[in-house]
């Protein structure tokens, strides 16, 4: 009886450290540009030299907090915030929620807008993202360095495409955009029905603005939304042989990319590489953007 009773205890006891371990997880990764955060609508707005940089950086910073609030409301365990714009150090540190863990700078990998993604990572989501470059009616719309549009296997990808196919690479679902109405619709065409936060709606070089204080409860409310029904979402995943062709502004900047291994000249302004391996592919976009 004695040892039985000891037994009893030691399993009392040991049980919620037990309950602890067997804790579902909730890992999100949430990737921050500037261009589609509430309120830009200039160059100026997203440089570092523009005079109202320091507003946008905090309502880039704001909008990541939103994401990150939904996250939390949804149960998330561990959040990574990746600074994805320009410098990578837009973001400022003291004002972002103290539960995330923020990536700043380049490291210079291929991962590149999506570095720190790994297989763990349950969900990503996109905030303050911009459509491709070519797009009519939509705001500050270009594609990496804003001399090339990029094709995935024929499908002429937004930057969000890209960096949606690294995640699909480790496993993981694009759930939720935040920018303009041309990205949100982009996405929605490449990742099927996730959910979007339309912050405003491009009229040539102009926009109508959502209000950021609202732009931020729509954020906070789709990402909580989104990761509470991750059943519905899956990874994109590009087939293999992967394919990727650039097509530059200048067919200077193609003469020099043909000069890579493996690539092909495919036009007067397009350059092609195919690989089995997405990320052997990633490395040939790091060296010919």
């Amino acid at each position: 009886m004695r040892i039985l009773y000891v037994l009893v205890i030691c399993w009392i006891l040991t049980f919620p450290s037990q309950a602890m371990e067997n804790q579902e997880t909730l890992k999100v990764f949430i990737s921050v540009d500037m261009e589609g955060v509430s309120g830009v609508i200039h160059w100026e707005d997203v440089s570092r030299n523009g005079k109202d940089y320091n507003l946008f950086r905090r309502l880039m910073t704001e909008e990541a907090n939103a994401a990150v609030e939904g996250a939390i409301s949804a149960g998330a365990t561990e959040i990574l915030v990746r600074d994805s714009h320009g410098s990578a150090r837009n973001i400022l540190p003291d004002l972002l929620h103290p539960e995330a863990i923020l990536l700043r700078d380049w490291s210079g990998g291929p991962l590149d807008m999506m570095e720190g993604i790994d297989d763990t990572f349950d969900a990503v989501i996109f905030i303050g993202y911009h459509a491709r470059e070519g797009t009519s009616d939509a705001v500050l719309k270009h594609t990496m360095t804003g001399k090339i549009n990029v094709f995935i296997n024929g499908k002429d990808m937004p930057e969000a495409g890209i960096n949606g196919a690294i995640a699909g690479y480790f496993g993981v679902p694009v759930v939720m955009v935040a920018g303009d109405s041309a990205v949100v619709k982009q996405c929605k065409d490449i990742f099927g029905e996730i959910e979007g936060v339309a912050v405003k709606e491009g009229i040539g070089k102009a926009a109508k603005m959502m209000h950021p204080t609202k732009a931020q409860q729509m954020i906070k409310q789709k990402t909580t939304e989104a990761l509470e029904n991750l059943k519905k979402f899956a990874p994109l995943k590009i087939q293999s042989p992967v394919t990727m062709e650039i097509r530059y502004k200048d067919e200077e900047d193609a003469e020099r990319a043909s000069w890579f291994p493996g690539a092909n000249r495919t036009g007067e302004r397009f350059v092609s590489y195919s690989h089995k391996d997405l990320m052997e592919v990633l490395k040939f976009f790091m060296f010919v953007q």
